[in-house]
């Protein structure tokens, strides 16, 4: 009888192991290959396909914006989305176009931004319930018709307590996620106090349903350092806790560090230490006029190997 009870024993023992090796692989911090590109607010006229796609990354296209505005942009419709990005040049069957031809792409749409008709897009619903419900209904009729994968939240002025954009949004993202309607949420925060007080509040309630932290690290000064970015990289790490924070740029020569004064230095580094999560670019519409050189050049580093 000895030698049965043997073999249960090496077998647990086998198990356990299994089972240790497995929560360790787990664990590891693991360098990711994604690359996300706001594209479509300032309508100059740029294509998804004038974008470079390097087939060894995801690469997720943010369309900019959809927000809920009147069409006119003069008035907070409580959840009602409209359309603001170029649909000329951004529409429906290119969307279909681009993802047809490039496996590795996704395509969302980004809610918010910092304006609308050049005043300030506020986030302004009249009652949690209400605003969901709108939000669910006329997001999902737009991301069916544009054949869309995900959302990106980018409200950056708000007219309600945190913790009511906390449980509209977070409320948002659970219905789509469970209705199949998006594969991945995002948001898109920067250090600001208030604007820090409302996506921090999302993320301590509704944080495991956001796949992707695009932080604003552009909106840092821009005299930002290597060793400075990298701090900041880590702060916010540390207060999006358990999240893919991305490493950003912007190429509209607004702030933060830059790829001529070492952004690339900054991830190289991080990539070393297993936390690259990946990079996003703000924006398309900018880039177009230097050929799009950063984009490559990201795309490269990502797709290099571990």
């Amino acid at each position: 009888m000895a030698l049965p009870k043997l073999k249960l024993i090496i077998t647990l023992v086998f198990i356990q192991a299994l089972i240790i090796s497995h929560t360790s692989i787990q664990a590891a911090p693991e360098n990711s290959d994604i690359f996300r590109e706001y594209i479509g607010a300032e309508f100059n006229n740029v294509k998804f396909s004038d974008v470079p796609i390097n087939p060894n990354v995801e690469f997720h296209f943010l369309l900019s914006f959809a927000i809920d505005y009147d069409t006119s942009g003069s008035s907070p419709t409580n959840g009602n989305f409209n359309v603001f990005w170029d649909t000329d040049n951004l529409g429906a069957s290119q969307v279909s176009a681009i993802k047809n031809d490039h496996s590795n792409v996704k395509v969302g749409l980004s809610l918010g931004g910092d304006s609308v008709n050049s005043g300030s897009c506020y986030f302004n619903p009249s009652s949690v319930d209400s605003w969901v419900s709108n939000a669910v209904s006329s997001l999902t009729s737009i991301i069916q018709q544009y054949n869309l994968d995900g959302i990106d939240i980018d409200y950056e002025h708000f007219k309600s307590d945190p913790n009511t954009f906390s449980e509209c949004i977070g409320r948002l993202i659970k219905t789509l996620k469970d209705k199949g309607v998006i594969k991945f949420a995002s948001i898109a925060p920067f250090d600001d106090d208030d604007v820090q007080s409302h996506y921090l509040a999302l993320w301590k309630n509704y944080g495991q349903l956001i796949d992707y932290v695009n932080f604003q690290f552009y909106a840092y000064d821009q005299s930002t350092t290597v060793s400075q970015f990298i701090n900041y990289f880590k702060k916010q790490s540390s207060n999006y806790n358990g999240g893919k924070v991305l490493a950003s740029f912007s190429t509209d020569g607004s702030g933060g560090l830059s790829p001529e004064n070492g952004f690339f230095t900054a991830c190289h580094r991080l990539k070393s230490e297993q936390n690259l999560n990946g990079i996003f670019v703000w924006s398309a519409d900018d880039s177009k006029k230097n050929g799009f050189r950063y984009e490559k050049q990201s795309q490269a580093l990502l797709a290099t190997p571990h």
